[in-house]
């Protein structure tokens, strides 16, 4: 693996050689998933995915047999939300998704014009109150559920101060929709770039700024967990980029 992220194969790694194979290692694993899963959906064999042959596939059994009250109403939510992203996702509207439009709706956060839909989706999850908003106690309701009613561990205090001083920009006890859209897709921040920086930050002996094969495996353990690897699972695979 060393060898095919060093593009310039000068015997070593740079932070942007990483970054790069960072971002091919992420989008390879998305197009794969979508492949994986394409014949599931795609019922009539016409290289497209229908909205009514996904629909069919993943809600028609649960509509048909379950009439129980609970299992309805959560089905009744999720349907429309998924119709939602589908229409968002197919570009041209003509309710079938090809390959690249339904890749937009199962990975929407890659997708730049999917971003709105994110941004929804995620206010929809968090906003117990449907005001429209995520103020802090359902931004900490939705990471920590405090049951036994005690105190709150210090995370969670650093949670509500991260929330204050960070989440909500115009200090109004609540996050709007730019607000959300600002701390789970923040324009400054990559993330591919970040991971690189972090792998040469923690392997690299000599501070070179760069990284030799000897500095990487003595370092093997931060790599198998990382992304660079896809957590590992690289190493026992045989494949070509």
């Amino acid at each position: 693996i060393v060898d095919r992220i060093d593009d310039n194969k000068d015997g070593y790694l740079t932070t942007e050689e990483l970054k790069n194979w960072i971002k091919r290692v992420q989008k390879r694993y998305i197009y794969e998933n979508v492949a994986k899963v394409w014949k599931d959906y795609d019922l009539n064999k016409d290289d497209k995915i229908a909205w009514e042959e996904y629909k069919q596939a993943t809600y028609g059994y649960y509509l048909e047999e379950f009439q129980d009250a609970t299992d309805q109403h959560s089905f009744k939510k999720m349907l429309p939300r998924d119709e939602r992203r589908f229409k968002t996702a197919d570009l041209d509207g003509d309710l079938a998704a090809t390959r690249e439009e339904f890749t937009a709706f199962l990975h929407p956060e890659e997708f730049e014009h999917m971003k709105n839909i994110v941004v929804l989706e995620t206010l929809e999850d968090i906003d117990k109150n449907e005001d429209g908003f995520v103020d802090q106690d359902e931004y900490i309701a939705d990471m920590f559920a405090n049951e036994e009613g005690g105190p709150e561990p210090d995370w969670v205090i650093t949670e509500r101060e991260q929330f204050s001083d960070f989440r909500d920009l115009n200090k109004d006890g609540k996050m709007d929709k730019e607000e959300i859209q600002h701390w789970i897709l923040p324009q400054d921040y990559d993330h591919a770039l970040a991971e690189a920086r972090h792998l040469v930050y923690e392997s690299d002996v000599d501070k070179d700024q760069k990284l030799t094969k000897e500095e990487v495996l003595d370092n093997w353990n931060m790599f198998v967990g990382s992304q660079a690897t896809n957590y590992g699972e690289d190493l026992t695979r045989n494949h070509d980029e």
